[in-house]
């Protein structure tokens, strides 16, 4: 490798960080990234490169061919916003009522364009192809999933991927990169719990669902104390209830909805029939029905051992002195887990924390925002790990 990318990134610093805060300022939610899609196609199309857009409504592709033979390496990059308020304060905070960015992927676009320009200029350091994806709705709506079931892995099929994702449970420059699973396998559920309504001064005349959830909720916490093998993992969280709007009255029905993680597929497995069990067990010992829907939010992340160990090559040359958690996981789920159970990759995790400048709010906070300086860092390190990767 000839190119020190980072040197380069940092070089286009400004240009990381306008794009970076001009998304910032105007997020959008998942398969509704138009105003995102076009600028990103409207960039690379200045460097020369012919795009497709349209994939998965608003995905945006490209391939940097170097013109000699060789493999190619894709790198991922999601795109949508979250339904938060914005509460940060900052000059280039949110002008979408409603909407922001409050996960880092309008860091990811800035770091991809960026990337792009990077790898556009040094053709000549790599042989065969980068492929550039700028996915939509990463936000447990499927965007991956589309892509891939719309053509995305074709023409020409990648060899390698590589996303990464700015951590803000971190410091600035920490590295997570780990083989194996790293980011959790999610189910998102809804249950109804029905019984028979009545006076609250006269329950014996209902079916209560009130008590019956409470039951529910209270059972469901044993799957993972009392069947989860205690070196395993594995989180059921109940996130909202919602039943009943008087004081005096036992209401009809009351809806739980929540969360499922597992790495493994037999703890998945296991957990799965357990909730079924319980809910469903539970509440008919109670006279009451159930309607449960749950649904499946991503597969286990799981790193390829070979990819990722010529990552953590390539990063400790870039950054020798960068603390890099080579055990990390996280119960967080993430939907490059479709793109990595159909090629071999490396999803890579980047601290972009700093308490001294304020920069502490975790993802998914009304107040989340990074230390800007992770973008060049960020940048030196997928650009570099794709020629590295692409050179084997």
């Amino acid at each position: 490798m000839t190119t020190n990318y980072y040197v380069e990134a940092k070089k286009l610093f400004v240009y990381s960080q306008e794009k970076r805060r001009d998304f910032h300022m105007h997020p959008e939610l998942g398969f509704r990234e138009v105003r995102t899609a076009s600028i990103v196609a409207k960039e690379l199309s200045l460097l020369g490169l012919k795009v497709e857009i349209g994939i998965a409504d608003t995905g945006v592709t490209t391939v940097i061919d170097s013109g000699k033979p060789g493999k190619t390496c894709m790198l991922r990059f999601d795109m949508d916003a979250l339904p938060i308020q914005e509460d940060t304060g900052a000059e280039y905070a949110s002008q979408n009522a409603g909407v922001m960015h409050a996960c880092g992927h309008d860091a990811h676009i800035a770091i991809g364009l960026t990337t792009a320009k990077l790898l556009t200029k040094s053709r000549d350091n790599f042989c065969g192809a980068v492929k550039l994806v700028f996915q939509p709705a990463e936000e447990g709506l499927g965007g991956a999933e589309r892509m891939i079931q719309e053509g995305v892995l074709n023409n020409p099929r990648p060899d390698f991927a590589l996303g990464i994702h700015v951590w803000n449970e971190q410091p600035l420059g920490w590295l997570g990169l780990a083989a194996g699973p790293v980011m959790a396998a999610g189910e998102i559920f809804r249950v109804i719990i029905r019984g028979r309504g009545g006076h609250g001064a006269l329950p014996s005349n209902t079916v209560d669902p009130v008590l019956a959830t409470a039951q529910v909720i209270s059972m469901l916490q044993s799957i993972v104390s009392r069947n989860v093998h205690p070196q395993k993992t594995a989180v059921v969280s109940v996130t909202a209830v919602h039943g009943g709007q008087a004081f005096n009255v036992i209401p009809q029905e009351v809806e739980i909805q929540g969360t499922i993680r597992t790495f493994e597929p037999a703890v998945r497995e296991m957990v799965l029939h357990n909730f079924y069990r319980i809910v469903e067990g539970t509440a008919n010992s109670l006279g009451c029905t159930v309607e449960i829907d749950l649904q499946p939010l991503t597969p286990a992340l799981v790193n390829n051992e070979q990819v990722t160990d010529i990552v953590q090559q390539t990063a400790k040359k870039l950054y020798p002195d960068a603390p890099m958690d080579t055990h990390f996981a996280t119960m967080g789920s993430e939907d490059m887990a479709y793109f990595l159970k159909e090629i071999p990759g490396c999803f890579i995790l980047i601290g972009s924390a700093n308490q001294q400048r304020g920069f502490s709010a975790l993802h998914h906070h009304p107040k989340f925002d990074i230390d800007e300086s992770v973008l060049p860092l960020a940048t030196g390190l997928i650009a570099s790990a794709a020629v590295e990767l692409l050179a084997r």
